[in-house]
């Protein structure tokens, strides 16, 4: 194996190392969050008004840690695709003098902007 390999195999490793302890970070953060929901709720005996607040709370800090994680996680992946050069490349439009030229019955734009309708009378 030489050393082009050796580091790529390398930088796999290191990312799936980093992509298994930041899912791992992420489901140990929502089940802190879910437990003490559990036991806010355990402990309002029944008051429902403070129940459903506490809940949707609980609610909102998973789905917002769970998307932010999936979030970085893809613009990650999308920023490492592209340094490493796997991304496709859009090339520019390219104009030659072997162009056909343009059709004749579509008009060439003015330079000029168009005059504005006419306005009725009141």
């Amino acid at each position: 194996m030489n050393r082009d390999e050796a580091a790529a195999t390398r930088d796999t490793e290191l990312e799936k190392d980093r992509a298994r302890y930041g899912l791992l970070a992420v489901v140990m953060s929502n089940l802190a969050i879910a437990g003490v929901a559990v036991f806010g709720v355990w402990r309002l005996d029944g008051d429902k008004a403070v129940i459903v607040g506490v809940l949707t709370a609980a609610f909102t800090a998973v789905s917002s840690m769970t998307t932010a994680y999936l979030g970085i996680k893809a613009v990650s992946n999308t920023a490492r695709s592209i340094a490493l050069g796997s991304a496709p490349r859009r090339e520019p439009a390219r104009t030659t003098a072997k162009d056909p030229a343009p059709d004749a019955a579509t008009p060439a734009p003015s330079a000029e902007a168009p005059a504005p309708p006419a306005q009725r009378a009141p």
